[in-house]
């Protein structure tokens, strides 16, 4: 599986400690049901406070992958997702289509609510981010053109799911 994102959960909620981790089948031609929380073509995982750091790249070896994409967190206040790039456009001048993604809130559906429930103890998992595929043909993510990934955990359980929709 390809490593995707993570998400330092302190940047969703105040009391919020570890990491978000989320991971995705790439095969190709793409034969997993990567779309589904519970299908096994996508995973995530949580990790707790000490695997927050910086890491470094390595010196030596091989890249296996040509590209790749960092972005950078800004908080920014909006009634819903669907408005924010609208919105954060107007206040920055750059393009609406640079907003990547939210961390927090409610997610913004792109067809019906799917929101996940633990396998631990059968309630909702709580919402940390939505992704959006990205603007770079090279970096961007396979959520089948024009997609959205959201991520979610259980603070009890300690578990976590993904999924996406188009």
């Amino acid at each position: 599986m390809q490593f995707l994102a993570q998400v330092i959960l302190s940047d969703v909620e105040a009391d919020g400690v570890g990491l978000l981790s989320i991971f995705m089948c790439q095969n190709d031609p793409g034969l997993c049901d990567e779309w589904d929380a519970t299908a096994g073509g996508n995973r995530a995982f949580t990790f707790g406070a000490d695997a927050v750091h910086v890491a470094t790249s390595p010196g030596d070896g091989i890249a296996l992958l040509e590209e790749t994409c960092a972005v950078s967190f800004e908080e920014f206040d909006a009634e819903d997702y669907l408005e924010a790039p609208e919105r954060w456009h107007k206040r920055t001048d750059r393009p609406a289509r640079e907003v990547l993604g939210q961390v927090g809130g409610r997610p913004a559906w792109l067809q019906n609510d799917e929101t996940p429930l633990c396998g631990g103890c059968a309630q909702p998992m709580t919402f940390v981010v939505q992704l959006e595929e990205g603007h770079d043909h090279q970096t961007s993510m396979n959520f089948g053109g024009g997609g959205c990934g959201y991520g979610f955990r259980c603070g009890s359980c300690g578990t976590a799911a993904f999924l996406w929709q188009r």
